[in-house]
């Protein structure tokens, strides 16, 4: 009982100072030098690096002082370094701190009735050298129903081993269950160890030794030595494998003077670009370690070496600009950026501080400034990534390669511009600079850092139609190259609906010509409307029938025919266009255009061709006829619609009673004759029976070539009209009856050009 209550208190001792004693892990770095040793002195023994102030040979002078002379047995193969005070171990690895040396363990075997067999006890002194046991090592017992523990300088450390009778019980880890550890409380520079067996204890085996044959108790580098259970545990060789396998790590220092101590006498060993380091050892004694940012040996000429730490991403990262300096290096993000660059996604874009900076000076006011700035620049970085993101979402890589290649017909000279760029050209896109408004979207007047002026057209709204109409008309625009059509210049993928930037066509809209005479614009003479109805219609059959795929425009009118300075005709606004695939003469979709333009067959059928394109131009040659607006509410229901109105006039042979008066004035009579009849013919309720614009363009050149009459008199013109008559198809036209009013044609009533004698 005695024996037990003992067992239990010594176990609980050893518990207590392994616990107590931190355990701890060195982390150890071998010297890099290229000037290993001294000069004519080797620098290996075998594969052993051995480096001043460590030399080969016993009184060689080539080591700092006796203590660190190696011995290198040659006649062994592979040769075998030892030092001379330590001969039985060989060394297996010098550091700039330790040395690594083999391991000896004590044993203690039995025979199967549970007699000692043998025991070796290992009790390592190293009184007067420059070593010490370094804490870095353990005490490790490896048995059952023992414990076994090491002296030195009367502080005892050790470790009790139980097995159960279960083999399946003992695992691998060393934690009491037939191996424990035990850490070594301070550097010794000796020990001695002791084993006790617990028989008579309820702990017995009664004196079964099949389990463990022999109890192991060794002192060594903790991080070298992997339990592996009841193997282990029944390895009679065990302590051969261990001290071939688990080296015992010494520190070691020079003389027993501390760096203090030694400056003041005669100076340490360190050369330059080193430091003096104290050693923990109770006699004294120091070592010498190159600065931080250098390599080499630090007791040789001419010290340490800086090392450059820009050519070691590995062990020095830098995700930035990486610049090497004496012991150190700088690695700064790049401009634009800030942050740590050492490590990765360290930098981020920098936030303007100085302003949060004087405002903690100034005061609370000064603050909330500098805190409205960082609210706005995280907004700004927030709005940057939004506008990544429509970038991509609208297509911005794909249209960037296409710039790069020049893939597409017209694409090469296309720009991407960015927000910024059109906010500053708008005034921020502000009501002053709207040029228009229509059913695409809001054209604003911009002008551009360059002072040249541009037209950019915005969606109204951020539906998903009005995004695919814009991409469309971007699309379009690409594979047009006409004089008459107005030109694309780039667009903006950086807002939730493109931004489409055109040429400036600075002289308006032929429906303000037309309409708005009042507001200060030029008349448009007879021969300029027939020179833009011909440029019109040129445009039209362009599209028709010389791009890649056939476009239809589907919103052909006066507000989308556009005038520059010198009344050249632009055809605008390809938001609501369609692409006609290859192989096909009409396409099905929903129906779009503008009201008194669209096309009834197209209306009713939702076919879409290009002779519905044909049938609005109709609606526009009969403006330029009649100088009237395709739907006035003060005509009569049947005739508010000018296309009707038009082609009733022509089936009442009453067309001079519409006709504007400048027109009957400056126009041949085969001009008259064949513009009123081309119009009737594009206005055809059956498509069909339209003409194709190719067509219409033919036509208006011929009619451009009758040019202006003879007669100078205007008398002699009405008479001329009196007898001139245009012979009308009998085909399914718009039919209604006459309406007379007092429409005016340029300040005179249509009374005053004699129609009661005239029929058209």
């Amino acid at each position: 009982m005695e024996t037990l209550v003992l067992t239990w208190v010594l176990l609980l001792m050893f518990s207590f100072a392994a616990s107590d004693t931190n355990s701890t892990s060195e982390t150890y770095t071998l010297i890099k030098a290229t000037n290993f040793a001294r000069p004519n002195c080797q620098s290996k023994c075998g594969d052993l690096v051995v480096p001043y102030p460590f030399g080969i040979g016993i009184n060689s002078g080539c080591s700092i002082g006796p203590g660190f002379d190696v011995y290198c047995n040659t006649s062994s193969d592979p040769p075998r370094a030892s030092l001379e005070s330590i001969s039985y171990a060989s060394i297996k690895q010098i550091s700039d701190s330790t040395l690594r040396i083999s391991n000896t363990v004590s044993t203690r075997c039995y025979f199967p009735d549970g007699n000692i067999q043998s025991a070796v006890n290992f009790s390592p002194y190293f009184n007067n050298t420059p070593y010490t046991i370094s804490e870095v090592n353990k005490l490790t017992v490896i048995g059952c129903n023992e414990y076994a523990w090491v002296t030195s300088k009367m502080k005892p450390t050790g470790c009790l081993v139980i097995c159960y009778e279960q083999e399946d019980d003992i695992g691998d880890d060393c934690s009491g269950n037939a191996c424990c550890q035990s850490s070594i409380p301070e550097p010794i520079n000796y020990y001695v160890t002791q084993f006790y067996a617990l028989q008579e204890s309820n702990f017995s085996n009664n004196g079964s030794q099949t389990l463990n044959p022999c109890t192991y108790a060794f002192v060594g580098d903790v991080e070298a030595f992997k339990f592996n259970g009841t193997t282990d545990l029944k390895d009679t060789s065990l302590d051969k494998k261990i001290e071939a396998n688990v080296p015992i790590v010494l520190d070691w220092a020079i003389g027993d003077l501390s760096c203090s101590e030694a400056e003041a006498i005669n100076g340490t060993a360190c050369q330059s670009n080193s430091m003096c380091v104290n050693s923990k050892r109770e006699t004294g004694g120091y070592r010498c370690k190159c600065n931080e940012g250098y390599e080499g040996n630090p007791y040789l000429s001419p010290g340490c070496q800086d090392i450059d730490e820009c050519k070691d991403k590995l062990q020095f990262p830098c995700h930035g600009t990486c610049v090497n300096i004496p012991g150190n290096y700088t690695c700064k993000c790049k401009q634009g950026y800030s942050g740590d660059a050492k490590i990765k996604d360290g930098c981020s874009r920098k936030i303007p501080i100085l302003q949060l900076t004087l405002g903690l000076g100034l005061g609370f006011p000064a603050i909330l400034i500098g805190l409205w700035v960082l609210y706005f620049t995280a907004k700004k970085r927030k709005l940057v990534k939004l506008r990544e993101k429509f970038f991509e979402k609208n297509g911005g890589v794909l249209l960037q390669d296409k710039l790069k290649t020049k893939g597409g017909v017209g694409i090469g000279s296309m720009r991407i511009f960015q927000v910024e760029e059109l906010e500053a050209a708008t005034e921020n896109f502000a009501e002053n600079r709207i040029l228009g408004k229509g059913g695409n979207g809001i054209v604003y007047k911009g002008t551009l850092p360059d002072k040249s002026v541009v037209a950019i057209k915005k969606s109204q709204r951020l539906d998903e139609g009005q995004r695919v109409q814009f991409i469309n008309e971007l699309v379009i625009l690409t594979q047009i190259n006409h004089q008459n059509i107005v030109q694309l210049l780039g667009c903006c993928l950086e807002t939730d609906i493109p931004l489409l930037v055109y040429e400036f066509i600075s002289n308006d809209t032929l429906n303000r010509h037309i309409h708005n005479q009042t507001s200060g614009l030029e008349r448009l003479s007879w021969n300029n409307r027939l020179r833009i109805a011909h440029e019109s219609a040129s445009a039209l059959a362009y599209l028709h029938t010389d791009t890649r795929m056939s476009i239809i425009h589907r919103d052909v009118k006066s507000t989308n025919i556009l005038l520059d300075d010198n009344y050249t005709t632009k055809i605008a606004d390809f938001g609501a266009s369609r692409l006609v695939p290859l192989g096909h003469d009409q396409v099905t979709t929903l129906v779009q255009g503008t009201l008194g333009y669209l096309d009834p067959e197209y209306f009713h059928t939702g076919q879409l061709t290009d002779k519905s394109d044909v049938y609005s131009f109709g609606v526009v040659l009969a403006e330029l006829l009649t100088g009237k607006k395709p739907i006035n509410i003060d005509r009569c229901l049947d005739d508010r619609n000018l296309a009707t109105y038009f082609v009733n006039a022509m089936k009442e042979n009453q067309l001079l009673e519409i006709l504007e008066h400048q027109i009957v004035i400056e126009a041949t009579d085969e001009q008259i004759k064949g513009t009123c009849d081309l119009a009737c013919r594009c206005l055809n309720i059956a498509s069909e029976r339209r003409p194709s614009m190719k067509e219409v363009t033919m036509d208006l050149e011929s009619l451009r070539k009758f040019g202006k009459h003879p007669w100078d008199c205007q008398d002699m013109k009405y008479n001329k009209m009196s007898s001139l008559m245009i012979e009308v198809e009998d085909v399914d036209l718009y039919t209604a009856p006459f309406i007379t009013n007092s429409d005016t044609f340029g300040g005179y009533s249509s009374s005053s050009i004699g129609r009661s004698n005239r029929t058209l």
